[in-house]
C-alpha cells in the first residue's frame, strides 16, 4: 500500500504508476484551476503546496484537504481510480491493426453484450449505450418508448462495441451501420424476451424492442507480432 507522496510502482508487472503529486497536477488541471486557486480552496499558502507538489510530502490531512478542493476523495489522490477507464495500459512494440471478416466480427459480438448506439440528433450526432442480443446477422436492444433509443423503422442507425485488454495492450473494435427496424411479431418479441442477456442493465418499462438491420459491418483488431 501507497504512502502520500509516495509513487505505487510494481516493476514486476508493469510501468509505474502516477504518484500522489502527479494526481494532483492531473486533477488541477482537468478541473481549470491554477495553484494559487487550489491552495486557496486547500486553505494553504501558495508556496506551501507548490512545495508539497515539488517534494511529493503530502500529509495525511493536507492530501485531505487538497482532495476536498479538487472534488475527489483522500483514496483516489492516493491510489488511484478505483474504476479507471479502459486503455490505460502502454502501447507494445510491433503491434498492427488487421482488419476482421464479417464472420470474425459477429464471432467477437458474440450472443449478447454492451455497445453504443450512433444516432443523428437534432443538432450533434448521439451516442447511447445499449445491452445488446446478436439475433440471426444483426443486433437487437430494447429501450423505452418515447426515448432517444426508441427510433422509427427506416432511421439510419450505428452500432458500435469493443473490447480492450489493458494487460496486453490488445483489443478489437466493430462497427455495424445500417437502418433501425422495430420488431413487433409477438413470437420473435417472446423469444427475445426469454433469451439469457435480454433483460436490461437499467430499470424501466422496456418493452420496445428494435433491430439494427446491417447494411456494412466491419471491425479491426489491434495485434502484435
Amino acid at each position: 500500500m501507497g504512502t502520500p507522496g509516495k509513487p505505487d510502482r510494481d516493476a514486476e508487472s508493469g510501468p509505474p504508476t502516477p504518484t500522489v503529486a502527479e494526481r494532483v497536477e492531473l486533477r488541477r488541471v482537468q478541473q481549470g484551476l491554477s495553484t494559487a486557486e487550489l491552495a486557496h480552496h486547500a486553505r494553504m499558502s501558495p508556496p506551501y503546496l507548490r512545495r508539497l507538489v515539488e517534494d511529493g510530502s503530502f500529509d495525511p490531512d493536507g492530501l485531505a484537504r487538497v482532495a476536498a478542493a479538487l472534488g475527489t476523495t483522500y483514496d483516489e489522490l492516493l491510489h488511484g481510480r478505483a474504476d479507471p477507464p479502459p486503455g490505460l495500459g502502454e502501447a507494445t512494440g510491433h503491434a498492427y491493426l488487421a482488419r476482421l471478416s464479417e464472420r470474425e466480427c459477429w464471432e467477437r459480438l458474440g450472443t449478447h453484450g454492451v455497445g453504443r448506439l450512433g444516432l443523428r440528433g437534432d443538432q450533434t450526432p448521439v451516442i447511447l449505450p445499449v445491452n445488446f442480443l446478436v439475433d440471426g446477422r444483426s443486433i437487437v436492444y430494447r429501450t423505452e418508448p418515447g426515448s432517444p433509443a426508441a427510433v422509427e423503422s427506416g432511421t439510419p442507425i450505428s452500432f458500435e462495441a469493443d473490447h480492450l485488454d489493458d494487460a496486453r495492450s490488445r483489443g478489437w473494435s466493430i462497427l455495424v451501420t445500417g437502418v433501425a427496424e422495430s420488431v413487433t411479431d409477438v413470437e420473435t418479441l417472446s423469444a427475445l424476451t426469454r433469451r439469457t442477456g435480454s433483460r436490461p442493465w437499467a430499470e424501466g418499462r422496456r418493452t420496445r424492442w428494435i433491430r439494427v438491420v446491417p447494411r456494412e459491418v466491419t471491425g479491426r483488431d489491434l495485434r502484435t507480432r
